[in-house]
């Protein structure tokens, strides 16, 4: 589904997201903290445009961009020129079975992709297990579409305009109803910070952007 869709996806963020999506991803680069290793995981790269703003956040970074789907990431690696091209590195993986050592990374970053991995206390572990000690995963991701936002108004447009405008502009009928029903079965805020903490993050949190459209969750490894 992905793979159809790889052609219209950054379009299709910019308009559905009213380009604040731009926004929600300099929030992400702004809470990663880079460590021993100088190396950022960015998984569920998509077409890198994560990745691409933690390179300008922290030009010295070296990022492992990792996605399940390839048409995305060879979607993504036509922006890498220059020194982005040498510090970004673009691989087609699965996040419940990282192909990196333990201990290999400082930060792990996924941005609107932790809904689509089940179960996710097998990808939150693979988090845990490359992070460094002190090592800090950096989650964003739409909040419940259970809680009323915006007086509904925003409930209803998750639910009858998005997938509508979202077909129109990719020609794909299934991909955007299934982002408004993931978005829709996601757990609350709360629920997440426990997933993580049973998964053995010492500690998370989370910050509500935009009315709680969106969350940045943060979870940090023990020393």
């Amino acid at each position: 589904m992905f793979g159809r869709i790889a052609g219209w996806y950054d379009l299709c963020n910019r308009v559905l997201s009213l380009g604040i999506d731009r926004y929600w991803r300099r929030v992400l680069a702004d809470n990663v903290r880079l460590g021993p290793t100088g190396r950022v995981l960015d998984l569920a790269a998509g077409t890198l445009d994560v990745s691409l703003a933690i390179r300008r956040r922290y030009p010295d970074a070296r990022i492992p961009a990792l996605d399940f789907c390839l048409p995305m990431l060879q979607r993504g690696a036509r922006k890498l020129h220059g020194w982005d091209a040498a510090a970004i590195l673009p691989v087609a993986a699965d996040a419940k079975k990282l192909p990196l050592p333990d201990a290999s990374v400082d930060c792990v970053t996924i941005a609107f992709g932790i809904r689509n991995i089940t179960p996710r206390d097998e990808a939150f572990r693979e988090m845990l297990r490359v992070l460094t000690p002190g090592g800090r995963a950096c989650i964003l991701e739409f909040g419940s579409g259970k809680e009323r936002i915006w007086g509904g108004l925003y409930n209803f447009y998750l639910g009858r305009i998005l997938p509508r405008i979202g077909r129109l502009f990719s020609g794909d009928n299934a991909a955007y109803g299934y982002l408004a029903d993931t978005i829709n079965a996601f757990p609350s805020a709360l629920t997440l910070e426990k997933e993580l903490t049973d998964a053995g993050f010492a500690r998370a949190w989370h910050q509500k952007l935009t009315s709680g459209i969106v969350c940045l969750h943060v979870a940090e490894k023990a020393r």
